[in-house]
């Protein structure tokens, strides 16, 4: 047996195996069915690409390779598939039943020309291996393969959305499917007959370096991965308990893995100088080193040695590693939703709480509220507790950090103030009670069921109680930061308030004179030059409330598929018509461009900074209205950038970042050319409403640049996969 051929072989073992143990653990899982079907091609591709190897070369082996090879390509057929399948139940995107089905009537049909010729024209020796040769059918399936980088986009995609805590969790697996989707990529080459990687001749002349089947070991590194994310993180709906020895058999199989792709590696740059004994004394004596460190010496290498091989095991004996790590993490959350959401899993996935009640108090109402809790009930207050109960007199941060609430509790049950106390929370039927404090002040807490797998240790509780204080800091983090936004806006309104009156005052001004001169005369005569002010000033309020109003809704814009080239274009022409300057507009078009939008929106949006640039341009110059398609970054979407460019005569430095600040305005006041200082604002929320972003650049006396970005669909949102018991 070549050393070569152990890779495949143990590729396929690992594979398999996996693939069952999933499959047998949740068998009612769409993602473990789904991912039952992966494990079991990549172990039918590793296997056949072990006979491959195996079978020597001569014309009388010809009909065993073909029939090894068709047997391989039963299993890269469906690879692309149920990868993409399995990225889309991890993603939880709902894909319609009939495409699914589709999908895998179209594969099921490669499967079927597998046994003809227009699937494979024959097979090939290359020196080290057999390889199968395309027929027509593997140059579809070469297209098709595309779809294993739509897995990768999609991981990707939904990793972005995710909370810290889950987006640790994704990680390993996006990287094995990335490393799967490019070796992968590799080992089709030989297939179509690239044996050689392009321009590496000069590097290995005459012919290059040679294509070497990367994929069975990317097929090893993605099965360690996923069994590391089945049993750190119950990634595919699989909840893995292990005892202490079932944990050191692990820790073992992991070293010896590791070992033996260190060998393979080493065998791969001198191949000439292994042999089959040097090899397995090698593999062999790794191995009674790794069952000596793991069994007799388990902290042989110190603390920190201890700390990387929690990292990279998780065994879910010790699940207080995981508790460590979100607590360490903790302070990233910026929001509620994803802190409560990321609690929730913790609790029941982690110490499988069979209920949990988070309490808070009300910082407006000073009312303690029900704020998640599980199982889901209706949003409920509790007026009863205050700080005069007893509870709150247990809790002196000083004395206590929790309570027992069983009531043959011996640490507890001969104290009249707890037992008081666990009278104010009966209710809850719950095991433990810890406080929520800030300074010695109690506004919250955390009461926990019972555990489901087991009792409770004194080393839950401990951990209970640093969660529990990690948890005080962080709720008062970011009910600081809330508090302090909410200045700012009141800030910001109280600005709007006092420009708005201001403004308003001026524009009555001539209105109010006129009606007292109407008064005085009887309206027998008017002031001929007082009558047109007044009329204006009454339009320019009306614009002005109009305004106003539009920047105060919360609008939700008619998003349909229309031609962003052609709303361009009808801006800048009615931008043309209705100049009150000579300036010359001209709109710089690719063609097409279709964009999920609300077509009045977004040409008022272009006419506001074809206008605005106007108002800043001097005579005889030239605004170009540019339309743009962008590189394609977003999986599944395009973007298109839209540009207003004018040579006018620019923003100072300083109010460049103010300028988007509503009411704030550079022009003149008091005449029809006054500024209200809603433009820019309105234009910014209109691009905000369709999902882009806007950005100005200007430098003084050179001319100004505006452009906003859109994408052409919109992304559609995805309400959080865990049950929520206030709105």
């Amino acid at each position: 047996m070549k050393f070569g051929e152990l890779i495949p072989l143990i590729g396929a073992l690992l594979n398999f195996s996996l693939a069952i143990f999933v499959l047998f653990q949740n068998p009612r899982s769409a993602v473990s069915r789904a991912y039952f079907l992966l494990g079991a091609s990549f172990a039918i591709w590793n296997y056949g690409t072990f006979w491959l190897f195996r079978i020597p070369d001569g014309p009388e082996y010809y009909d065993e390779a073909l029939y090894w090879a068709r047997f391989l390509q039963f299993g890269v057929i469906f690879i692309p598939i149920s990868l993409c399948h399995v990225s889309f139940l991890v993603a939880q995107i709902r894909i319609p039943w009939w495409v699914t089905l589709s999908a895998y009537s179209f594969h099921a049909l490669l499967f079927l020309s597998n046994f003809t010729k227009f699937f494979l024209a024959g097979v090939k020796n290359v020196g080290y291996a057999w390889y199968s040769v395309a027929g027509n059918g593997f140059w579809i399936l070469s297209v098709i393969f595309s779809l294993v980088w739509v897995s990768v986009a999609v991981l990707v995609r939904h990793r972005r959305s995710l909370p810290p805590l889950a987006k640790r969790r994704l990680t390993p697996l996006l990287f094995a499917q990335s490393a799967i989707a490019l070796f992968g990529c590799n080992d089709i080459l030989p297939i179509l007959g690239i044996y050689y990687y392009p321009f590496t001749a000069s590097l290995k002349p005459p012919h290059g370096v040679a294509v070497y089947p990367f994929g069975s070991m990317a097929a090893i590194f993605y099965g360690v991965i996923v069994g590391y994310s089945v049993l750190q993180y119950q990634l595919l709906d699989v909840r893995v308990t292990l005892n202490r020895s079932t944990a050191k058999a692990v820790r073992v199989l992991f070293i010896f893995l590791t070992g033996l792709c260190a060998l393979f590696v080493f065998w791969l740059i001198r191949p000439a100088d292994f042999t089959y004994y040097a090899f397995f004394a090698g593999l062999a004596t790794l191995m009674i080193g790794a069952v000596c460190a793991a069994v007799l010496f388990p902290r042989l290498f110190g603390e920190s040695s201890e700390m990387v091989e929690r990292h990279i095991l998780g065994d879910t004996f010790e699940y207080q590693d995981q508790v460590r790590k979100f607590i360490e993490t903790i302070t990233w959350y910026g929001d509620f939703t994803a802190l409560f959401n990321d609690l929730h899993e913790l609790f029941l996935r982690v110490f499988q709480l069979d209920s949990y009640y988070l309490i808070l108090r009300n910082e407006t109402s000073q009312v303690f509220e029900l704020a998640r809790c599980h199982p889901p009930q209706a949003p409920k207050t509790f007026p009863d507790l205050r700080p005069q109960s007893a509870i709150f007199r247990y809790f002196d941060w000083d004395k206590h950090e929790y309570l027992p609430l069983a009531e043959g509790d011996l640490y507890t049950r001969r104290t009249q103030l707890a037992q008081q106390a666990r009278a104010d929370v009966a209710a809850f039927q719950s095991r433990f009670a810890f406080p929520l404090a800030s300074e010695g002040e109690v506004f919250g807490f955390l009461l926990v069921g019972n555990k489901t797998s087991e009792q409770f240790t004194a080393n839950d509780i401990s951990l209970f109680i640093t969660l529990v204080k990690s948890l005080s800091l962080i709720v008062n983090q970011i009910r600081l930061r809330t508090q302090v936004q909410q200045a700012a806006e009141l800030d910001l309104l109280g600005k709007m308030s006092r420009g708005m009156a201001h403004d308003l005052n001026n524009l009555l001004t001539p209105v109010w004179t006129l009606l007292q001169l109407s008064t005085e005369t009887g309206g027998e005569s008017l002031d001929d030059e007082l009558l047109p002010v007044a009329l204006r000033n009454v339009a320019t309020m009306r614009a002005y409330i109009k305004e106003a109003l539009f920047f105060s809704e919360n609008l939700r814009p008619d998003l349909q598929l229309g031609r962003l080239d052609l709303v361009v274009g009808q801006a800048a022409a009615l931008a043309k018509a209705s100049r009150k300057k000579e300036v010359e507009v001209i709109a710089d078009t690719p063609g097409e461009a279709l964009v999920e939008m609300d077509e009045v929106l977004i040409q008022r949006l272009i006419a506001n900074l074809i206008s605005n640039s106007i108002d800043a341009s001097p005579q005889g110059s030239q605004i170009r209205v540019q339309l743009e398609r962008l590189s394609k970054t977003d999986a599944g979407r395009e973007w298109w950038r839209v540009r207003v460019i004018d040579h006018g005569e620019g923003i100072p430095k300083e109010n460049l970042n103010r300028i988007l600040t509503p009411y704030f305005t550079t022009k003149n006041r008091g005449d029809e050319n006054r500024g209200f200082g809603l433009g820019l604002a309105i234009c910014r929320k209109i691009v905000n409403l369709h999902g882009g972003q806007l950005a100005i650049s200007s430098q003084p006396r050179k001319g100004t640049t505006v452009q906003f970005d859109l994408p052409n669909r919109q992304a559609k949102a995805t309400a959080p996969a865990v049950e929520k018991a206030t709105a």
